[in-house]
């Protein structure tokens, strides 16, 4: 290793996550010229999991940012060069690879012309000067005309007369042909008979005097209706082409690349709908005794400094129904084609982010108490909408919920995590009339949604840990009964 190698340390986009192989530069907390320490954070980048804060391992002072923010780098690029000696004096740092090589040395070949790799070189132009008359000429447009003439079932005209150096020649297909049939293929002469059209009375445009199924067709409109002639003359205004449709909709539409995080949910919620084999069932239940006890969470000194909400009782209801039913706890080995049951529940919650929607997990939440569990899904939500979930914190998944009442929505057919054997959809809560207690009475209801993978749970299983689920959430004592 040369001297200059160990000055200048160049630190490469290191795999943040399991088997991730690119990541977006979101933001430089540094510039070119700052002084930088082993361990200090020096951007934030974005893998198909997270958004990950980047420590440099070096000291010194950063000499080149190779790229900029919001630039995809594939993992194993050098994104960051630091000059670890800056009071040596300068130096020559390491170059960055060049994107790519000239076309021809400067000078090599003085005829070449250097080009953009896939353009070529630049057209010629193809337009020839007028050949002048050469002998033999006559006699060549004549075999053309005897052709044309054989198409066209008619004896070949005579010979026209050699043209006159002095005398322009008049081009064929500005005035009918004369002295002869007119040129034209049978099925054109079939239009003009059926149109009754006279075809010497038609201009041609094609090659060589031939009238095309077109010029049949201009013959045959009706003359414009003549109008009052205006008093002076008047330049016809040019015409304005009317922008094509494509162009009109492209101007009204935004494109936004797919990446990151979005990129990686669209992926995975593509590989699980067309993977496992959804079922979903539904529940509607009275919540009004768990929308009380909420209330009277809040003011308990036990839960004091932890967020108490609906979500957090049907987590619990949640988790209690898998304990009383752990099969449903699995996962399907496509390999080994094999269940595999599990012992431990991490509690998925989805979450929407400005970045995309992320499924971070509660590690071991089954073994969690009320207030543990209510510590671990704030710090879970805060961490989500910062933005700083680690992708160890997306992994391991088992079931996940998803609170789309936050929206305003009363249920849905919620997508399984890759992985994960089932996910609960929690709903809009709201007041309805009920019938309590044989009477109608307005009471707070919401409706439940169970997915599950039915390769690993059947229509009873699946049906007993929604049914034990909505139990708790109607009659909450239950979390103790039960639990």
């Amino acid at each position: 290793m040369t001297a200059t190698d160990q000055r200048f340390r160049e630190f490469k986009m290191p795999d943040v996550g399991e088997g991730l192989t690119e990541a977006e530069i979101l933001k430089w907390y540094v510039a070119e010229g700052d002084t930088v320490a082993d361990g200090q954070v020096v951007c934030e980048v974005e893998t198909a999991k997270a958004a990950v804060e980047l420590p440099i391992p070096y000291d010194g002072v950063v000499h080149e940012l190779r790229f900029g923010e919001g630039t995809t780098v594939d993992v194993g690029t050098v994104i960051i060069a630091v000059d670890t000696d800056p009071g040596a004096g300068p130096a020559e740092a390491p170059a960055a690879p060049a994107a790519a090589e000239p076309a021809a040395e400067s000078g090599e070949d003085e005829g070449r012309k250097a080009v953009l790799v896939g353009y070529g070189a630049a057209p010629s132009s193809t337009k020839r000067r007028a050949r002048k008359a050469q002998p033999g000429t006559a006699d060549a447009n004549g075999a053309r005309a005897a052709v044309q003439a054989e198409l066209n079932g008619h004896a070949a005209p005579e010979p026209a007369a050699p043209v006159s150096r002095e005398t322009p020649a008049v081009p064929a297909a500005a005035e009918p042909v004369s002295g002869g049939r007119p040129l034209a293929k049978p099925p054109v002469r079939k239009l003009a008979k059926d149109l009754g059209i006279d075809l010497a009375t038609v201009v041609p445009s094609g090659p060589d005097g031939i009238i095309t199924r077109e010029d049949v067709h201009a013959a045959a409109a009706p003359a414009p209706t003549p109008t009052s002639a205006p008093e002076f003359d008047v330049a016809p205004a040019p015409a304005v082409p009317a922008p094509a449709p494509e162009a009109v909709a492209a101007a009204r539409e935004t494109r936004i690349p797919i990446k990151g995080v979005r990129k990686a949910t669209a992926q995975a919620m593509v590989s699980s709908a067309f993977t496992a084999p959804h079922v979903t069932e539904f529940i509607t239940v009275d919540v009004t005794r768990t929308m009380k006890l909420v209330q009277e969470l809040k003011q308990d000194p036990d839960m004091a400094g932890v967020r108490v909400n609906p979500l957090l009782l049907v987590a619990k209801a949640f988790l209690v129904a898998i304990k009383r039913h752990p099969e449903i706890n699995a996962a399907w080995d496509e390999e080994n084609q094999e269940i595999v049951q599990k012992d431990y529940v991490n509690l998925g919650i989805a979450a929407a982010t400005p970045r995309g929607l992320i499924v971070p997990n509660i590690k071991d939440a089954g073994a969690k108490t009320l207030p543990q569990l209510a510590g671990s899904l704030g710090e879970l939500v805060a961490t989500a909408r910062e933005g700083k979930t680690s992708p160890a914190d997306m992994a391991g998944g088992t079931v996940t919920i998803t609170n789309v009442g936050v929206f305003g929505v009363d249920t849905g057919t919620p997508i399984l995590n890759p992985g994960e054997s089932a996910i609960l959809a929690f709903g809009a809560v709201k007041e309805q009339p009920w019938v309590h207690k044989g009477k109608i009475k307005p009471r707070k209801v919401t409706t439940l949604a169970l997915s599950f993978d039915h390769r690993l749970v059947d229509g009873e299983l699946g049906s007993k840990v929604l049914a034990d689920t909505a139990a708790i959430l109607e009659h909450p004592k239950r979390l103790i009964t039960w639990g």
